[in-house]
């Protein structure tokens, strides 16, 4: 999987000093493999979910969640947020739903 991008990676660990370590284990890891559905995710990152078509990642104990849109067809993971578990608990990153 290509992921996109590693900057926003890079520049939530330089703040969350403890997140560094696991946010370059899990690009390591997920840049070596090549998933097709979230099964697959799952087998690798059991903690993994979906949430509102977003893949959210457990990071660091759980400490930390990655918020990602994975694209199977065209294997690439883009950064949507890397937020602490507090962040992530105030649902603020969470897309709009459209009214009908």
């Amino acid at each position: 999987m290509h992921v996109i991008t590693r900057r926003k990676l890079n520049e939530f660990a330089r703040i969350h000093i403890a997140a560094k370590g696991p946010l370059d284990a899990w690009f390591k890891v997920v840049s070596r493999m090549e998933f097709h559905n979230l099964m697959e995710i799952r087998a690798v990152f059991p903690a993994a979910d979906d949430v509102r078509g977003l893949c959210v990642f457990n990071i660091g104990g759980n400490k930390f969640r990655l918020v990602t849109k994975v694209e199977y067809r065209w294997q690439k993971v883009f950064v949507v947020a890397v937020l602490t578990h507090e962040e992530y608990d105030r649902d603020t990153w969470k897309p709009k739903r459209q009214k009908k």
